[in-house]
């Protein structure tokens, strides 16, 4: 999980210093991609009782904003 957390950072950041849009959108989708990983690990750590219901709740709710914060990132460079 914590993996999975680090590469969403590591791959906007890497997108963002590359300095084209095409390369940023692909970098997005690779985080995207990473976030997703992690939410699945998540719901699986909590049905295997690794970590409990609320935290699994806080760290799934907090991945949401940050994928609607990506995908709106990505709306903004597919418009332009």
């Amino acid at each position: 999980m914590r993996r999975s957390a680090v590469s969403v950072a590591s791959n906007i950041a890497e997108g963002h210093g590359r300095l084209t849009d095409p390369q940023l959108r692909n970098s997005l989708g690779m985080a995207r991609g990473s976030l997703n990983e992690m939410q699945t690990q998540t719901e699986l750590a909590s049905s295997l009782q690794f970590i409990d219901p609320d935290s699994a709740e806080h760290i799934l709710s907090t991945a949401t904003e940050v994928a609607k914060m990506i995908n709106g990132l990505l709306g903004k460079l597919h418009s332009e």
